[in-house]
């Protein structure tokens, strides 16, 4: 017979998975390449022996690490896809022309408030953070890194911005996901969250002009003229170019749906390769009879592995080098690795039994939304995957927020800003490992500058316990309540 487990069966895993990750700190350079993975299985392993001995069938437990990484695989889809468009734009010379136009237009000093900008309106009209990141964010990344910039800066930037476009764009899945779960509609929902998410935006862009005002340009390793010599150098740039990335968010903004878009993003990358750099192309299908021959090599390469674009300049080469889908597999394997740990968590009750104290603990609208946004957080961190962190949360807490009378909004809002933002502060949740691996930087470089991200719950926390714009029924609107 099943019974529910006790509170330090269910906390003994996350602390076992704890140490192994801090032990993977210490004893290995990229924690991605493998231990982080196997940590995961192991503290799977812990938790699979725990809800067994309290009497769940293995089959059951299967099952929902069966359905939970189903959950995952648009993501690993899509992840892959990134790797591949990735690919074929470098080898076509569309991220290169990126960064040698955007060089010649962008101001150093106001560069990383420029790239929250851009970021934020790609993100918002398109939908997806994932692929403003992807695209735009890469470019973004190589033209700060050009004039000096530290990239995990610049990174923070980059996905400042994507995120506050994803947070309240109503062509985003977790904007529409969030109101799903709290029971309102989505524009109420996006009018209502704009009241934390405005103040957050613009102390995000004073920070990021600061630091732009005050940083020491001097001490660039790179000369920007040399950075444009170096590309023109090496590939065709033209204006052109262009019409491929204007063609891909055309396609988004239409709501054709991540998997099919990607893919026409690297179709058409691989078709301006061809017409646009047949020298590069020729030389890295190496001894091939004829173009059409060397085309397909290429093509092939740049989607699923290495391709490195050598120029006389060292630090330019480093912008000029991408791995394709085979460079996303790291990220695939934690992605798999975390599923099952947090379907097992899941499946067995663990999760559910560590965040009923925090529930218990929430008698006020502050420590309401508080207990909310650190479940959101927990379950980023235990269930490693943005989607789970708001709707489990939005089940739970849901019953919680009407009976105080808050409105559904309230807590919408609140999964937003701790679920959506959080999420890619997290190693191992699939938005930080893809964002990391995508971008090249790893998460905790990062974590420190996505303002965004990190002042965004605060604010919903501070919202609610100064009682700004706190939406609730009044007496005649209170609905009834559930059993």
């Amino acid at each position: 017979m099943k019974r529910e487990p006790s509170f330090l069966e269910a906390l003994l895993p996350i602390l076992f998975l704890i140490a192994l990750l801090t032990l993977n700190v210490i004893f290995f350079d990229d924690t991605l390449a493998g231990s982080n993975q196997v940590a995961l299985l192991l503290a799977a392993t812990i938790a699979g022996i725990i809800v067994r001995r309290n009497g769940q069938a293995w089959d059951k437990t299967m099952e929902n690490v069966v359905n939970t990484i189903g959950s995952a695989m648009p993501s690993m889809l899509i992840l892959l896809l990134i790797g591949s468009l990735a690919g074929t734009w470098m080898l076509s010379g569309i991220v290169p022309a990126l960064i040698y136009y955007g060089l010649d237009i962008i101001n150093p000093q106001i560069f990383l408030v420029t790239a929250v900008v851009v970021s934020a309106i790609v993100s918002l009209a398109t939908g997806s953070s994932w692929s403003t990141i992807a695209t735009i964010g890469v470019a973004l990344l190589g033209i700060g890194k050009a004039i000096g910039m530290n990239e995990a800066v610049v990174a923070g930037a980059i996905i400042s911005g994507a995120y506050f476009g994803d947070k309240i764009s109503p062509l985003s899945d977790t904007t529409n996901l969030a109101p799903a779960m709290a029971g309102t509609d989505l524009f109420t929902h996006i009018r209502y969250m704009l009241l934390t998410t405005t103040p957050s935006f613009i102390l995000t862009l004073l920070i990021f002009l600061v630091i732009g005002l005050n940083y020491n340009f001097a001490e660039a390793v790179v000369d920007v003229a040399d950075v444009k010599s170096a590309i023109h150098g090496a590939f065709n740039t033209s204006p052109w170019l262009f019409v491929v990335p204007i063609i891909l968010f055309v396609i988004i903004i239409k709501k054709v749906p991540p998997v099919p878009a990607l893919m026409i993003g690297t179709l058409l990358g691989g078709l301006a390769a061809i017409i646009f750099q047949p020298h590069i192309v020729e030389e890295l299908a190496g001894n091939v009879s004829n173009y059409a021959e060397a085309s397909y090599v290429s093509f092939m390469q740049a989607m699923f592995g290495d391709i490195a674009i050598v120029t006389p300049d060292a630090d330019v080469n480093e912008l000029l080098h991408t791995s394709g889908m085979a460079g996303m597999l790291d990220t695939i394997w934690l992605i798999l690795s975390a599923m099952v740990f947090g379907g097992i968590m899941e499946s067995g009750g663990l999760l559910a039994r560590l965040t009923r104290p925090i529930i218990n603990w929430a008698n006020s609208t502050g420590s309401l939304v508080t207990s909310t946004v650190v479940t959101c957080i927990f379950f980023n961190a235990t269930a490693s995957d943005q989607y789970i962190s708001i709707v489990v949360p939005g089940r739970m807490y849901r019953k919680s927020y009407r009976d105080k009378g808050l409105k559904p909004e309230v807590l919408s809002r609140t999964l937003e800003d701790a679920g959506t933002m959080t999420s890619v502060l997290i190693p191992w949740n699939t938005c930080g490992a893809t964002q990391s691996r995508v971008l090249g930087v790893g998460t905790f470089d990062y974590l420190p500058y996505a303002f965004f991200n990190l002042i965004s719950p605060l604010m919903s926390i501070l919202f609610a316990y100064l009682n700004i714009k706190i939406r609730r029924y009044q007496t005649a609107e209170v609905p009834v309540k559930e059993d």
